[in-house]
């Protein structure tokens, strides 16, 4: 499946599941927001997806897999230290962890 095809199914199937979701755009990227908060987006030069993990142990699982890193859209060397970009090979995994990233009690 084409990568931003398989993010709009995700950020549907959020929506769906939770009420307080909401599409919204981040720096010019597809995104989602809960109660107020950016969450998840889709980058689509990079056709990953990137996650708010504000739990330590979600966030150094997610940075252990082969082509995670954090996100740094200045791309100065400015990573957000919550943020993680997980790129296609992964694919199968986003929508775990975009549960995680709303669901998450400091997310």
């Amino acid at each position: 499946m084409d990568p931003r095809a398989r993010y709009d199914e995700i950020v549907d199937d959020l929506l769906h599941r939770h009420g307080d979701a909401e599409r919204t755009q981040m720096m010019g990227m597809p995104s989602v927001k809960s109660n107020g908060k950016l969450l998840v987006g889709y980058i689509g030069s990079q056709q990953a997806m990137v996650f708010k993990l504000p739990d330590d142990g979600d966030r150094e699982q997610a940075l252990a897999l082969d082509g995670a890193r954090l996100f740094d859209p200045s791309g100065e060397g400015r990573p957000f230290k919550e943020w993680v970009v997980l790129p296609t090979a992964h694919e199968a995994e986003w929508p775990g962890w975009a549960e995680r990233a709303v669901t998450s009690p400091a997310g």
